[in-house]
């Protein structure tokens, strides 16, 4: 089996391709023979040694795959080997064979190409959880969107548009806008420019947002907060700005985490505001939660509503760059790896 591993922490450079045994599906288990998987921003910042749940180096991570069942483990008659299947894993999947849950590959449309099966269940999963379960978007809201050029950006950006009348607010530098609002964006924001919570302050005449899906933390968690209006939702999802680009960057984590605010539940009930928290990689015992998402996702995607836009394809002889194109936040949309 080949596979994509991270030799220790540190930057792109430590990614290697090395050759180990096949693995063998135990009782209740398939093996999937890797078309596509996902690149995500945790897998790069467990490159650098800064996501607390990756497993120790040297390893291989990854989180979502598709491919097709190749051999069934004991037990097992569903999905049939031969099936086209995406997964969500506990990470591996930056390999060309995984071995998971039978339970846990989910057959996919068969107009469904394995790069768009690939790009879908982390970056629409995070969305749809956020929009759909911890937030229930309604009708005529207000939304501030992060990083609205990435993978997660632009699956919240299109799952939107299946609300009516919602108004999105999405920051990006400027070259990204046209990405923006091909995805729906009704205000695109370059963040380099100004300042992005006076502008939705303008755009709003005051009023503020109603949901803020935001992964980059330290301040901006403290800004998001103050542009919530009267029962508003402040998404936290991830800590970007705890990094810079290459290996460990600890003073930056330790000036993120210095502004990051407090919140306390009086505050909470006297502002009429609620700050939530979504983290995939700790949902794995809630797997006919995430099962459901991901099924309602696929019919979204049948229906048309729904399509993820793939920034880049990288075998896996080139997995460092597809790493620096997510880490120097160059990338459109999804980055997606190939054995």
């Amino acid at each position: 089996m080949r596979a994509v591993w991270i030799t220790k922490p540190g930057p792109s450079s430590v990614l290697e391709v090395r050759e180990t045994p096949t693995p063998e599906p135990g009782p209740g288990e398939v093996r999937v023979k890797v078309a596509a998987a996902g690149l995500n921003f945790a897998e790069v910042s467990a490159r650098k040694g800064m996501y607390p749940d990756a497993p120790p180096t040297p390893c291989i991570v990854g989180y979502e795959a598709a491919g097709v069942v190749e051999k069934l483990g004991e037990g097992v008659r569903e999905p049939a080997v031969g099936t086209r299947v995406m997964a969500l894993i506990r990470f591996g999947a930056h390999a060309d064979h995984v071995v998971i849950p039978a339970s846990q590959a989910m057959p996919i449309p068969d107009a469904m190409g394995f790069e768009e099966a690939a790009a879908i269940p982390v970056n629409y999963l995070t969305a749809y959880h956020i929009l759909f379960r911890i937030a229930p978007l309604r009708p005529k809201q207000r939304v501030l969107i992060h990083m609205a050029a990435g993978g997660v950006g632009t699956a919240a950006l299109q799952l939107c548009r299946t609300v009516p009348d919602v108004v999105t607010f999405g920051t990006a530098s400027a070259s990204k806008h046209d990405h923006l609002r091909a995805q729906g964006c009704t205000h695109p924001i370059d963040y380099r420019s100004i300042d992005y919570e006076n502008e939705v302050r303008r755009l709003t005449d005051g009023r503020g947002v109603d949901l803020v899906l935001d992964p980059l933390g330290g301040r901006d968690f403290r800004k998001g907060y103050r542009l919530l209006r009267s029962a508003g939702h402040l998404v936290c999802y991830g800590f970007a700005n705890g990094q810079g680009p290459g290996g460990r960057t600890p003073l930056k984590l330790v000036g993120a985490l210095a502004q990051t605010p407090l919140y306390h539940p009086l505050s909470l009930m006297g502002d009429n505001r609620a700050v939530a928290g979504v983290n995939l990689g700790h949902l794995w015992h809630e797997q006919e939660m995430l099962l459901e998402e991901l099924a309602a996702i696929v019919k979204l995607w049948e229906a048309g509503a729904v399509k993820p836009v793939i920034d880049g394809v990288y075998d896996f002889a080139h997995a460092a760059e597809a790493h620096e194109r997510i880490e120097y936040g160059r990338n459109v949309g999804k980055v997606i790896l190939k054995p």
